[in-house]
């Protein structure tokens, strides 16, 4: 144990200034989603743009390929986002049980679909996991630029999931950064259902 935590403090202290960057500015804008703060948004812009960097340097090809995809749903969600906030619709959607079951197919088969390619094609040593976390973080980020309430059950479990990958991929600083995310898309999720229920 204490081995491992040597290795963690020394993993800790090599940690790129670039890494850092990407981190906090990936807090931010993570506990500015969590607050349904539109500016939460434009910081995703920076985040992701360090981590699509980072993420390909760690031979994490479907997380950096799922960095592209958070460029667009971030200027997807700051549109949409404010085109909301000026209407008269629910500032929060939620699933029923068959929407949900349609939404876990989904990632499966994007899983699937995203693991034999890794697989196949890339020297990645974790292609099924980086796959299946890669397709729920799609469908999680989708959900989240549509107000949709479980977005953030979704972050939850693949927040948990992202821990020991990055551990394993020597990504210290960015393993405790998913800790955090793990409580504040808790916590997201808690405030998010209040509001909903409050519109019902």
């Amino acid at each position: 144990m204490q081995d491992f935590l040597s290795q963690l403090y020394q993993q800790f202290l090599e940690t790129s200034l670039l890494e850092w960057l990407a981190t906090i500015s990936g807090f931010v804008c993570v506990f500015l989603a969590a607050k349904q703060n539109i500016w939460n948004w434009p910081i995703s812009i920076i985040s992701v743009s360090l981590y699509l960097y980072i993420f390909y340097h760690a031979k994490l090809y479907g997380d950096s390929t799922l960095q592209i995809y958070f460029l667009g749903t971030a200027v997807y969600g700051w549109y949409y986002w404010n085109r909301r906030a000026h209407s008269e619709e629910k500032p929060i959607t939620s699933f029923n049980s068959k929407q949900l079951g349609l939404t876990i197919a989904i990632i499966l088969f994007i899983a699937g679909v995203l693991g034999y390619f890794l697989d196949q094609k890339t020297d990645s040593d974790v292609p099924y996991i980086d796959g299946f976390c890669t397709a729920t973080s799609l469908v999680a980020q989708f959900l989240m630029t549509r107000k949709v309430l479980q977005n953030w059950l979704l972050w939850v479990f693949v927040d948990l999931c992202y821990i020991p990958l990055y551990i394993h991929k020597d990504l210290i600083l960015t393993a405790i950064l998913y800790i955090a995310f793990t409580i504040i898309a808790w916590n997201g999720y808690r405030d998010w259902r209040k509001s909903y229920l409050n519109f019902q």
